[in-house]
């Protein structure tokens, strides 16, 4: 069951933000009469046309991404005007991946607002754990309000609709030396129905301002910065892998637009800044996704010609291996596949040369409950938010 979301979000006011125009209610069609009501016109819902097919069975219809009608996987809408022990069949019907995990046991994510027992009850069904532009934002406005002397929030630019792009240093002021600070950039969230990854990197960040020794000894050692959330409008109005305008931002990060991709034009700057930064020295970029066929996390890293860079962009995917349960470098891949020329990864990788570039994965289902054993157990908004912390824990041993 879902933990978050206790209530349905209403669009957000203000001189940055949309309504939920692109947003529609599902619509009902069919021969039969229902008592049910749905709903997809909040924030982050997707929800199409639903079909009657009989008193007890219903089919829903994904609404494809803004501008993208080839994407049609992310939904998440709401049931209401429910009666006591009501069962009923919802078919999604236009799915269009092929391949998921929904063939290894997966199941949509369902919550209630009440009992099951009670009239009237609310159920939302969801692709996966939703998290929300509104949900960010409310996150960090309550770090900022605690003025912590090692966190910075800044506005790093606007979304094609006009919503923030937030960028977090997270650091020891005691670290700003003379010398150049081992810095470590993270993304997440560029393909808006990765919801996951949104949860491992706020295990990163509730991690790193603890008062916990190994986050005070991370905080000393190392600079953070961290783009939470890549694709603010595709997130907002539902999307799977699209922006408002329909791009598919982790394809546009050699040559982003102003007008189309700004999002990824000001995050590549900010990044290339930092490698000219007397006082920086990009280590690490991480790029956070959720994958739909695979188990475990897992990354994908760059190829190189030579021997040693090719050996030393596996250390680090090795110790995961070691130190973290859930990941898995048996799934780890490292390649230069012209088709993934344009992603964070291979992209910054080519601007920063020092640098190891990576995009880290977790499954949207489940992961092995111990390293080595067939036992698996689907994944929860808590071990995602752990996978996140030990990813993070790892770099002291990385360091060391």
């Amino acid at each position: 069951m879902l933990k978050n979301h206790t209530k349905k979000l209403t669009p957000i006011t203000g001189p940055h933000n949309s309504n939920h125009s692109s947003i529609s209610s599902g619509n009902t069609e069919g021969n039969y009469a229902s008592n049910l009501k749905f709903d997809g016109s909040f924030e982050c819902g997707n929800l199409g046309k639903v079909d009657i097919i009989s008193e007890f069975e219903f089919d829903i219809n994904i609404r494809p991404d803004t501008s993208n009608l080839r994407q049609r996987v992310w939904f998440y809408f709401s049931v209401s005007n429910t009666q006591p022990g009501q069962k009923v069949i919802l078919n999604i019907v236009n799915f269009s991946k092929t391949k998921t995990l929904y063939r290894e046991g997966a199941s949509p994510v369902v919550r209630s607002k009440n009992k099951p027992e009670c009239f009237d009850d609310e159920y939302f069904f969801a692709y996966s754990f939703p998290y929300t532009y509104t949900q960010l934002q409310d996150y960090l406005n309550e770090i900022s309000l605690r003025n912590l002397p090692f966190f910075d929030r800044e506005l790093l630019g606007y979304s094609v609709e006009g919503r923030r792009l937030d960028i977090l240093s997270i650091t020891s002021i005691s670290s700003l030396t003379t010398e150049p600070k081992r810095t470590i950039c993270i993304t997440s969230r560029v393909h808006p129905g990765e919801s996951p990854s949104s949860y491992v990197c706020q295990g990163i960040i509730d991690f790193l301002i603890s008062s916990n020794p190994k986050a005070e000894e991370l905080r000393s050692k190392l600079v953070f910065k961290i783009v939470p959330m890549l694709n603010p409008d595709g997130v907002f109005l539902g999307n799977y892998r699209s922006s408002s305008l329909g791009f598919d931002l982790n394809r546009n990060w050699q040559n982003p637009s102003k007008e189309f991709q700004p999002e990824i034009l000001v995050t590549k700057n900010e990044f290339l800044k930092f490698k000219d930064d007397p006082n920086l020295n990009v280590e690490f970029f991480i790029d956070i996704h959720a994958h739909s066929t695979m188990m475990n996390g897992f990354m994908y890293g760059n190829t190189h010609e030579d021997e040693e860079n090719r050996e030393a962009q596996k250390v680090f995917p090795l110790l995961l291996d070691e130190k973290v349960f859930d990941f898995s470098f048996k799934n780890t891949n490292f390649n230069n596949d012209s088709v993934k020329a344009g992603t964070g990864r291979r992209a910054l990788g080519d601007f920063l040369e020092e640098s190891l570039c990576y995009t880290l994965e977790v499954s949207f289902f489940q992961h092995h409950e111990v390293k080595g054993e067939d036992a698996v157990k689907p994944y929860t908004i808590q071990k995602y938010q752990e996978l996140g912390k030990n990813v993070i824990l790892t770099l002291l041993d990385y360091f060391e």
